[in-house]
């Protein structure tokens, strides 16, 4: 992964990498004996949408336990770690940061005590005006232990608190705007919230007698709970001792499903928003073989991101679907940086092609997106020297010309390709015979979804939730 200094609004330097990441993965358990284990397999589940830290915090409905550090779940983890978080509830969250730095303070479950209570929330998204509502708590006399946007809603929920959790969230809702998928825990239950655009995906399920919520179902198989309903956009469940009870916030807005989450962050054996990832990513592939019908020897993804999309191609078109490289699935997180002279090692180390399948042949390769263009140049240029004739490549979606405000850390627009290069300038620039992107009509086919209800502010530049200025300059600190 090749990775670039920026400067956020904070001026603190942030890696940005060369694909694009979601910020978290959000997983909570009521009522099983053994919680904080459920929880641990829930997150692994969830690892694909965050990398960088991991938390789980319990409770025995008297107290709570906590335990977040910095890396991937099993890394976090362990078995006496697990046995030391004690409780039948548990919150937990694994995260990549796009608003807050990269430390263990902003790492998640967050967790404060307030009027002899203890509160620990998990959030997924981004809330938009967080800068303009902590600068007014601050004015007001609160003090903020993080940079996160998430601290904010507990300051919110702790104003509003003398009129009881449920209805503290409420008006919580009231005064943020943005993307939040978010669990809050106390210690004698959960509450969960979506925004009143359902931005971000959040599902409930059932596990014996007790309520898992998650981020992506792949999370409810893995614990083997039972799939009962994505909550809706708006909606607050409450899940304590007296069951599952669902208040709507009162809040009216139109659906704005981020479209991204089915083309990229979602695992394909998910169901988000309705649909099942997998076979979404397939018609998104069928399409392109309508849209773009070309002549080639063999089609081929660079795994795994077009691996699902290019498979429907193939089936489409009739022409072999091949795994021309190969992925080392055994590359850590951390990788020692390659010097200088062997520049291109720490993008080869993850794929290398097959030259005997690759060479003289006609290559159609099937991506779901192209960011900022430098690792699909390196890619298509070591095809290009195994000596593979022609390289076409198809990407799944539209060109991406403006950054996301709502939770995935796009680059600023000078630094997307697409916002500054047409297709055939990115063609010639990442060294292509052609150059193809699915349009959004197709992709509203791909998705069965009514375009009115999804967002796609990240191809077309139409906000559903405002921006503010100073946060418009940058997609994420």
């Amino acid at each position: 992964m090749r990775i670039v200094k920026v400067k956020n609004r904070m001026n603190r330097t942030k890696l940005l990498p060369e694909r694009p990441k979601d910020e978290c993965g959000v997983f909570a358990i009521y009522g099983h004996e053994e919680a904080a284990k459920m929880a641990y397999f829930g997150l692994y589940a969830l690892q694909h949408r965050g990398q960088e830290s991991a938390g789980i915090v319990t409770s025995d409905g008297a107290q709570m336990y906590e335990h977040k550090s910095m890396g991937l779940v099993p890394e976090v983890f362990s078995e006496e770690t697990l046995n030391g978080l004690q409780g039948h509830i548990a919150l937990g969250h694994v995260r990549y940061s796009t608003t807050g730095s990269s430390l263990i303070a902003n790492a998640q479950p967050f967790r404060v005590q307030y009027a002899g209570r203890s509160f620990a929330i998990a959030h997924n998204g981004n809330i938009v005006n967080a800068l303009q509502i902590r600068s007014e708590l601050e004015n007001s006399g609160s003090i903020f232990q993080t940079t996160m946007d998430s601290e904010v809603v507990l300051h919110l929920i702790a104003k509003s608190f003398k009129l009881g959790l449920e209805q503290a969230m409420v008006q919580t809702m009231t005064q943020i705007r943005g993307a939040y998928s978010m669990v809050v825990m106390t210690e004698d239950g959960i509450i969960a919230a979506k925004d009143p655009n359902g931005f971000r995906p959040l599902c409930i399920g059932r596990l014996n007698s007790g309520y898992v919520v998650a981020s992506e179902t792949c999370a409810l198989d893995l614990v083997e709970a039972e799939y009962l309903r994505e909550i809706d956009p708006g909606e607050i469940v409450v899940i304590n001792g007296e069951g599952l009870k669902s208040i709507p916030s009162g809040i009216e807005s139109r659906k704005s499903q981020c479209i991204f989450e089915l083309i990229y962050f979602a695992r394909p054996d998910s169901n988000i928003f309705g649909q099942n990832v997998y076979l979404f990513r397939k018609r998104q592939g069928e399409l392109l073989a309508k849209e773009f019908p070309i002549e080639a020897d063999l089609v081929m993804p660079f795994p795994d991101s077009g691996n699902y999309a290019a498979i429907g191609y193939a089936q489409a078109s009739d022409i072999p679907f091949e795994m021309g490289v190969i992925r080392n699935h055994y590359v850590g997180r951390t990788f020692i940086q390659p010097s200088q002279s062997m520049r291109d090692f720490g993008v080869k180390v993850k794929l290398n092609p097959v030259k005997e399948l690759l060479r003289d042949q006609r290559v159609i390769i099937i991506e779901d997106s192209i960011i900022r263009g430098t690792t699909a140049k390196t890619r298509v240029h070591t095809l290009r020297e195994i000596g593979a004739k022609e390289v076409h490549m198809l990407v799944s979606c539209p060109p991406h010309r403006f950054p996301c405000h709502y939770g995935i850390d796009f680059s600023t627009r000078g630094e997307l390709i697409a916002a500054q290069k047409s297709v055939q300038e990115i063609c010639d620039f990442v060294g292509l015979d052609s150059l193809g992107y699915l349009n959004i009509d197709y992709l509203e086919q791909a998705s069965h979804i009514p375009k009115e209800e999804l967002c796609f502010a990240c191809f077309n530049g139409k906000y559903p939730v405002p921006i503010d200025e100073k946060v418009s300059k940058y997609c994420f600190e």
